[in-house]
């Protein structure tokens, strides 16, 4: 694991809030000068500890307006069984997020979709159609309280 001190923790904490700000800026947010923050963010990108920088979309402006939990229970857990899963979610977008879980089921997705008559169809046509859930659970999400990608420092 990286060694992340309180200077690393507040260029991480500005880049999660504003990932378009610009060296100058994020280095006097920080209270350090352009050259030592530009080689502190290039260590967290070298260290895997940045991952990335990505547009936050907003689903409804884009006509995004169904939003689901879908939890799977399993037929079985072959290797080949998980690598189906992991080949759908991976080469479809609607499915936003998967996790493998604990519990009754085997893996919880997040899915969104035009509408419900949208998110019905890829659940039904597409993915139970893999052939491979024995169960599913389906709770659609009516309204979101928090939703945000930052991770506690």
């Amino acid at each position: 694991m990286t060694e992340i001190d309180n200077y690393d923790r507040s260029i991480l904490s500005v880049l999660q809030t504003d990932s378009k700000i610009g060296n100058q800026d994020l280095a006097d947010k920080v209270n350090l000068s352009t050259s030592p923050c530009w080689r502190r963010v290039k260590k967290l990108e070298d260290a895997g500890v940045i991952k990335g920088y990505v547009a936050l979309l907003n689903p409804k402006v884009l006509g995004l307006t169904a939003m689901a939990y879908v939890h799977l229970a399993l037929l079985d857990h072959r290797q080949e069984t998980i690598e189906t899963l992991d080949n759908f979610v991976e080469t479809h977008a609607q499915v936003i997020e998967c996790s493998s879980i604990t519990g009754s089921n085997d893996y919880v997705l997040k899915v969104v979709e035009k509408d419900n008559e949208s998110l019905e169809k890829f659940i039904m046509q597409q993915l139970l159609r893999l052939g491979i859930v024995r169960a599913s659970t389906t709770n659609l999400i009516l309204r979101q309280t928090k939703y945000t990608t930052s991770l506690p420092l």
